[in-house]
């Protein structure tokens, strides 16, 4: 089967040797994205809860290039560099996420790229 490459200026551009995502049939696998702002590849300013929205939003960016949404995620993978943060994360979930939730597990790390605090990638699956 193929590789698409998918790429779109509405999220980060790829910080290193990786692509934002990569589809192979219908299913989409995305690259981890932090709390970059596409604009100005900063960190975005403000607290977790900002920083959450604008993973999400980078994210929903890709899967929109893809012709998908994020309710086409069937697996997120969450990682943080505080796990104090896990319920902030639920909380901002739900206002992106409608049942039936896709699966997900969420990971304490030391550290992620230009320190953020919250790095997640998924896979979805289109049509």
């Amino acid at each position: 089967m193929s590789r698409e490459i998918i790429s779109t200026a509405n999220a980060p551009a790829a910080i290193g040797t990786y692509s934002q995502a990569v589809k192979v049939g219908n299913t989409l696998y995305l690259s981890g994205q932090i709390p970059l702002v596409p604009e100005t590849m900063e960190i975005i300013e403000g607290g977790i809860e900002a920083r959450i929205h604008q993973v999400f939003k980078n994210l929903s960016a890709v899967c929109e290039a893809a012709g998908g949404s994020l309710q086409d995620i069937v697996k997120l993978n969450i990682f943080l560099t505080d796990l104090g943060n896990f319920a902030t994360v639920n909380k901002i979930m739900a206002e992106y996420f409608e049942q039936p939730y896709p699966a997900r597990a969420a990971v304490g790390v030391a550290q992620l790229p230009r320190d953020a605090q919250v790095e997640m990638d998924g896979v979805l699956v289109l049509g």
